[in-house]
């Protein structure tokens, strides 16, 4: 495996994923409330590291060590004051030798257990300062890659925790805990947070425990874009005494939602505080790759460096498939929507499809699974498309979420046996959203590790480099998010899915043509073909849920207006119709073909769109 980057080029590179909860999870596999935590990596070291271990396995980047609170006050009560380095050191090289060059490990630091009315006493205060250089000096010295401040609800004392780190030559990560009215104990608000540990040098900020994952991400999302990449470590929600036990009530599946949420609103990194468990960052950990992070990421940037090199010259792009020599050519390409069936008869669809056909659209774009519901495998539909059409060629949806990569890569063989020439690749909405909110997200790739994957099958060689025989060609388009909350995120894994092997782009509906043209102007130099989304919407009702529900979806007030004006039914329905016929009118001579969406499967709609534009 390729040696770790240092940390702050992985956190600037994609989602990184923290693990979570150490002194709950101790708690949980037999260790007293009324024990010291942090001495168990001296006295019962397998049960930490089997901890680590647990994280590591479902794939978090960054580990933190048993030493939370190994400071000389907090280990004082216990009779282990003048332990400090001893417990450290220990807890260090117990992360160590667990994450093997795998993960980061980050010397965990909390409070010191004093109330602010002693450390405003300079004798205390130089006291506390000299125990938090003790921490910090020994879990360097013993290999931690970073240290990282946490639950800190003065940040009076995180200010003095993180000057005693000064010299120390690791990035700093910086979190305070924040009240139900977003501040800390002595008053200071998220923005100011950041403003003063700016002023320190901090490498990272962030908020963790308390409030849980929702609430959390209300207050992280403050400290986003203010100079300093930013850190998100909730608990699991309030806990509840049942039998004794305090429970944590925010489920794995809220907490992988609330990740996502969180990474797409520009926060750098995620983990989890007191009651999470390697089920909830397995959840974060999807979320991440969803998104091009984890550990995954560096694998696949290293295979991507390979291709440049192996396998022999794809096809060309003209000689691939109709849609290809269209590409190529700089013609104008239409592609319209339609979702395989929930059940087992194809034939509505199928009819659906001649429709298109004798229309004389270029593509039938066949969805994977979308909002991870269940239908038909859009394969065989993509398969049936052939036999019935003279003139439509399928583009078949293929997502990581459902296949590892085992079966991600059968699946593309055998989409080129049936033919199948032209693939989107895309990472896949997560299972929360569908109808099986349980069911396991896989996402061993996504898209940028999918496009590499059937990029090195277009050249003839497996993701292990291997000849094939014969090569494949299919013809790799992506999708986009215009409106994006964090664009420049957007536009950076944009022209890493084009390194990948991107050679087409379709993005997200437009209902706001001059933010599809700023869109164009900041990806100018990326030189693939653009197909605009389009979306003719069938009421107020149906916008409203599309902007709440689906990620990149802007929909400006003054379309909402039109169409809560026109009411309901069939007027609402043309006045949809209407507006997406001037959009595409606006901007058709900026791109090079349309991907028309429309609702419910109403292929009249796109029909009718086409017609008018």
């Amino acid at each position: 495996m390729a040696p770790l980057p240092p940390f702050l080029e992985a956190l600037a590179t994609g989602p990184v994923v923290f693990d979570g909860a150490m002194g709950t999870q101790l708690y949980e596999r037999g260790g007293a409330l009324n024990k010291c935590f942090d001495e168990l990596s001296l006295s019962s070291p397998h049960v930490v590291a089997d901890v680590h271990r647990d994280y590591l396995e479902v794939g978090c980047d960054v580990i933190q060590t048993n030493s939370y609170g190994a400071n000389r006050f907090a280990l004082a009560p216990h009779g282990l004051g003048e332990r400090v380095v001893d417990i450290c050191a220990a807890a260090a090289r117990l992360a160590k030798d667990v994450a093997k060059e795998r993960a980061y490990v980050a010397g965990s630091i909390g409070p010191s257990g004093l109330l602010p009315k002693d450390l405003i006493r300079n004798k205390t205060r130089r006291l506390a300062f000299d125990a938090f250089r003790e921490q910090a000096q020994a879990l360097v010295l013993h290999g931690c890659d970073l240290l990282a401040f946490e639950t800190f609800a003065y940040l009076g004392e995180l200010e003095m925790a993180v000057e005693a780190a000064y010299g120390l030559k690791v990035p700093i990560v910086a979190q305070c805990t924040f009240d139900e009215g977003n501040r800390t104990q002595d008053g200071a608000e998220p923005s100011e947070v950041v403003e003063r540990m700016i002023a320190l040098g901090v490498d990272v900020v962030g908020a963790n425990c308390s409030l849980g994952p929702e609430r959390l991400l209300s207050v992280v999302e403050l400290m986003v874009g203010k100079g300093r990449p930013v850190v998100m470590q909730p608990n699991a929600g309030y806990p509840r005494v049942v039998d004794g036990r305090s429970i944590y009530l925010s489920s794995p599946e809220t907490y992988g939602v609330v990740a996502r949420r969180a990474f797409k609103a520009g926060v750098a990194a995620v983990g989890g505080c007191c009651g999470t468990g390697p089920d909830h960052i397995r959840r974060v950990v999807a979320a991440a790759r969803m998104l091009g992070g984890g550990r995954w990421r560096r694998e696949a940037l290293h295979a991507r460096a390979r291709d440049q090199v192996e396998g022999e010259a794809p096809t060309p792009l003209a000689e691939r498939s109709a849609f290809g020599r269209k590409l190529s050519e700089g013609k104008f390409v239409i592609s319209v929507e339609v979702a395989p069936p929930t059940g087992l008869d194809p034939t509505a669809t199928l009819e659906k499809i001649r429709v298109l056909d004798q229309a004389g659209v270029d593509l039938v774009n066949i969805p994977d699974g979308p909002r991870a519901t269940v239908r038909m495998s859009n394969q065989a539909l993509a398969r049936r498309v052939l036999d019935i059409c003279k003139r439509t060629e399928p583009l078949l949806h293929v997502c990581g979420r459902d296949r590892n990569l085992l079966a991600l890569q059968a699946d593309l063989i055998g989409a080129h046996v049936c033919g199948i020439k032209n693939l989107v690749i895309i990472t896949g909405d997560p299972p929360k959203v569908g109808d099986y909110p349980d069911a396991t997200a896989v996402f061993d790739l996504d898209s940028i590790g999918l496009l590499g994957l059937a990029r090195r099958l277009n050249r003839g060689v497996d993701p292990a480099g291997k000849p094939m025989g014969e090569k494949t060609g299919f013809v790799l388009a992506t999708g986009a998010e215009p409106g994006a909350r964090d664009i420049e995120r957007e536009i950076k894994r944009l022209f890493e899915k084009r390194d990948a092997g991107a050679e087409a782009v379709l993005t997200q509906p437009i209902f706001d043509p001059p933010s599809l043209e700023r869109f164009l102007v900041a990806i100018k130099g990326l030189g693939l073909p653009v197909m605009v989304g389009v979306l003719p919407l069938a009421s107020a009702r149906n916008a409203e849920f599309l902007q709440a529900n689906v990620p990149g979806m802007h929909i400006p007030d003054e379309v909402l207006a039109r169409l809560r004006a026109a009411g309901e039914g069939a007027a609402a329905a043309r006045e949809g119709v209407a507006i997406a016929s001037e959009t595409l009118r606006a901007v058709r001579g900026l791109v090079q073909g349309a991907y028309l969406m429309p609702p419910f499967g109403r292929v009249e709609l796109a029909l009718e769109v086409l017609a008018r534009s």
